[in-house]
Parts: C-alpha cells; structure tokens; sequence
C-alpha cells in the first residue's frame, strides 16, 4: 500500500501533470478565438515542429519537468539539425497535446464525478455531469465517491510515465548526437590518459634523479661532489614542482596554453640532470631543433625523458649516448647506454608503453630493446 502510494509524494509526479497541462492553454485561448475549430492549435504545431530551436525548447521543458533532478534523463536539448529530428518533434507536439488533452479532462471531470456521487449520496440536486445528473439520490453512491480520485490519481501516474517515456522516445538523442557524445568521451578519456602519462614522466623523473643523486653523493665521500648533488636535487624539485602545478592546472580546468609544457629546447636541463646523477653523458644535437612543431618538440621532450629515467633508473651512473637529429622533415631521438644485470623484456613497463604510445599518437613509431650489448631506445617523429 506505502509503495502504491508513494507518487502523491513525489513531486515529479504533479510538475509531469503540470507539464501536460501547459499545451492547454494554447487549446483553451484558441477555443476563445473560434471554438468552431478546436482542431486548429493542432495544425498549427506542425510547422512551429519544424523549426529547429523548438526541438531544444521542448527538450529542456521536459527535462526540467518530466525528469527533475536526473543527470543523465535520456532527453537532447539540441536543436534539430536534421529532417528526422523535425519530424519526431512534430509528432512529439502531436502527442503532447493529445496526451494534455486527456489529462485535462480527467483533471476536471474526476473530481466533479466524486462530488456528484457525493450529492446524490446525501440528496442534494445534481449539478449537470452527463449521466451521473440522471441518479437517483441514495446513500450506497457513498461507497462509489472515493472511485473518481482514485482513477484521476491512476491517470496522472500512467500520463506522467507515458509522456515522459514518449520524450526519451522522440526527444532523445538523434545517431549524430549519440556519436558527438560519445567522441567527447572519448576526449575526456584521453585527456585523463595524457594527464597521467604527463605525471608519470616528470614526478617519475625528478624522484628517479633525487634517489639516484643523493646515493650517489653518499657513496663518494666528497663534499664539493656532494654540493653539486643537492644543488641538483634542489632544481629537479623545482622542475617537479612546475610540471606538477601546470598538471594540476589542467586537473582545475584552467586555461593554460600548452606552450608553458617543456620542449626540446629545454633538453639541456634534462642532460645536465643525468650528468649531476652520476652518468656520462655525450649528447649529440643536429638540425634546427628550436624549429620543430610545437606538439612534437613537447612530447620528443617527453620521450627523451623517460629514456634517461629508465637508464638511471635501472643502469644506474653508466656512459649515456644521446642523438637528437631533425633531417627530412623528420625528428630523430636515440639513447643507448650499456645493459644492466637484469635485462628487461621488451615492452615490460609503463614508461616504455607510453613513448611507444606518444609516438604512435604522432604517426611516428617507437623500438625499444637490447641491441649490441647495449640498451637503446629510438623513436622517429614526423615534422608535418
């Protein structure tokens, strides 16, 4: 019994009633006009449908009104962009207004047939409701007084259901809506992969250099040495630092232009890095490297770094080769150092997944793996 009547308490159920009342007023001011023709408003909704900007009106009606408080109702609030998308608002008005009709009617006359049976119940004169203005007084029409509200409060119910099951219907997202959502998912969900990746390679890469830095400033027992370490540790924690307050920008919605991520033109503070670290690293620059698009220098940075990283990380203080060439409208990096004990499988790892990843989303391609007793990683990124 609670859950029969638990709509009375919802207020869904009386904004859908008022949302099928609304295309009365129409009906009702017309009737007003020329009630010879109450079929007109009907008529008319056929071209006000096809106007694209109706479709968008329409659907933010409903979901305020037919599904309140829903995040996600099913309902478009898109204009109409194709013939479809008209005609399904077309017959949406269509169907609104016959379904505001019959809500209408039992709305008034319900409540006039409850208070009918109730005079004749008690005696009194009837008040002109077709055919029950016809029943004799007698007390037993009490029992049937209760039976008007009870249908009246089955048809707002059922009503309610049906027009908004009819607006999922014929207000829903059309198959272009559909594939324009679900390619902004798809953003979203890059977006979030990118961010990850981009924290990842800097925090992954300061903490890598700190560790490495601080065992090694440890283990030489010198004091000049162990001076150029902090001073290294300090400015990969800065470095750390930027790269984590430009992430968290982009985490916050904040509009940052992309250029603020660092590019090859910054390599130096990467190689000066892994020097402090303990490696030895020859670095070889060719070509006009500050001439590289935008979006590749930023992520050949990326891909240099998480190179470096890995060789500190698993080879430790070891000779580092590093080639950077831009030759044919081509962007080659290379880093080779020698093997450690333990080989890694090819493809083992997140860092070496995401250079093979950014250079995939380039159109460039990616090798990482053992190569004449050393570790190499190289990548080619086109220019255009």
């Amino acid at each position: 019994m609670v859950r029969l009547l638990r709509p009375l308490l919802c207020a869904t159920t009386y904004t859908r009633m008022l949302h099928l009342w609304v295309p009365m007023l129409m009906v009702s001011v017309w009737l007003f006009v020329d009630p010879s023709t109450p079929w007109m408003p009907a008529l008319f909704l056929v071209p006000l449908g096809l106007v694209p900007a109706v479709r968008r009106g329409e659907g933010v009606q409903a979901r305020l009104m037919l599904t309140p408080g829903e995040p996600e109702p099913g309902i478009s609030e898109a204009p109409a962009a194709t013939w479809r998308d008209r005609l399904r608002t077309v017959l949406w008005l269509e169907l609104r207004m016959v379904l505001g009709a019959a809500a209408m009617f039992a709305s008034v006359w319900l409540p006039i047939a409850a208070f009918e049976l109730a005079l004749c119940a008690w005696g009194g004169p009837p008040v002109g409701m077709p055919l029950l203005d016809r029943l004799p007084s007698h007390p037993a029409w009490a029992l049937l007084t209760p039976l008007p509200l009870v249908v009246l409060y089955g048809v707002a119910v059922g009503l309610g259901e049906l027009i908004t099951a009819a607006a999922r219907r014929l207000l829903g997202p059309s198959a272009a809506e559909r594939l324009a959502a679900l390619e902004q998912r798809t953003e979203q969900l890059l977006e979030r992969t990118r961010i990850a990746r981009e924290l990842h390679d800097s925090i992954g890469h300061a903490l890598t250099l700190a560790v490495v830095q601080a065992g090694a400033a440890r283990a030489a027992g010198d004091p000049e040495f162990t001076d150029r370490a902090l001073a290294a540790i300090e400015d990969t924690g800065r470095a750390a630092l930027e790269d984590l307050e430009r992430v968290l920008g982009v985490l916050r919605e904040a509009e940052r232009p992309l250029s603020t991520r660092p590019t090859l033109a910054d390599a130096g503070r990467l190689l000066e890095s892994a020097r402090a670290s303990g490696a030895k690293v020859d670095a070889e620059v060719t070509g006009p490297v500050e001439a590289v698009p935008g979006p590749v220098s930023r992520e050949g940075y990326r891909i240099l770094q998480e190179a470096l990283t890995n060789a500190l990380r698993h080879a430790g203080a070891v000779p580092v080769r590093v080639r950077v060439a831009v030759a044919g409208g081509t962007l080659a990096l290379e880093v080779r150092n020698p093997l450690p004990g333990a080989i890694p499988g090819p493809g083992r790892g997140s860092g070496l997944r995401g250079i093979r990843e950014r250079a995939a989303l380039l159109g460039g391609t990616a090798v990482t793996g053992p190569e004449a007793g050393d570790w190499r990683v190289r990548a080619e990124l086109p220019l255009g």
